[in-house]
């Protein structure tokens, strides 16, 4: 089995192609489509406010970089972004020019090793584990759990809702979503190794899509 998908079952590379494409032709619209991110802002300025001056931050999904990335590099942090979707990147190298942003999938981040991205003293992960099946959202958790250091912070944002990898038309594009109940939410936090220290909950309706009111839950963790 490789390293880099240990716990995918067979070992073999998940694919995402579908997704990483749909997400480079939906490019700078998905700002347009979400105009208003209120719980991302309060998340990410908790997060900011929170760390010491200087920290390391990696911003999983990081889209076009807004405004997640930009907010945490003109609070005074270290910025690194991956994201799955080379166009969305090519955004964020332009929004935010002070971070660094690379292609990874969630499978293969680590701290060491040829692509090994270190240690950091915060995560951001918002709305991107809604795309994996639902078996390999606890990996990913554990994943983020390895890359931060101890006591480190984790703002985690999902939609809730009853869902494992179901297809959904978005902008246009089909893109493949899971969710969870909030109680089924926060134990699958709480096993990957976080203490919850807040929560929050939004109501939200996307811009121009034609979709239903969504509920959005934002999770502020520790590193126990």
């Amino acid at each position: 089995m490789s390293e880099a998908y240990e716990g995918y079952g067979d070992g073999a590379a998940p694919d995402r192609t579908g997704q990483a494409e749909a997400f480079d032709a939906i490019g700078a619209r998905y700002d347009d489509a979400f105009p208003h991110k209120e719980g991302q802002l309060a998340s990410g300025g908790w997060l900011a406010a929170q760390l010491p001056p200087g920290s390391r931050v990696l911003d999983v999904g990081c889209g076009t970089g807004l405004p997640t990335a930009r907010a945490l590099v003109a609070a005074g942090h270290t910025v690194t972004g991956v994201d799955l979707s080379e166009g969305m990147l090519e955004l964020a190298r332009k929004n935010v020019p002070e971070g660094r942003f690379l292609r990874r999938d969630l499978a293969a981040l680590r701290t060491e090793g040829p692509d090994g991205l270190g240690e950091f003293d915060g995560i951001a992960c918002y709305f991107t584990l809604l795309m994996l099946p639902r078996p390999e959202i606890p990996y990913a958790l554990r994943q983020f759990h390895r890359l931060l250091r101890p006591g480190g912070l984790f703002a985690l944002s999902m939609v809730e809702a009853d869902l494992d990898d179901a297809e959904i038309p978005f902008l246009g594009h089909p893109i493949r979503v899971s969710g969870f109940l909030r109680d089924e939410l926060r134990r699958v936090v709480r096993e990957a190794g976080f203490e919850i220290a807040g929560e929050e909950t939004f109501a939200y309706a996307p811009a121009s899509t034609g979709a239903h009111p969504e509920h959005q839950l934002f999770l502020n963790c520790r590193r126990a």
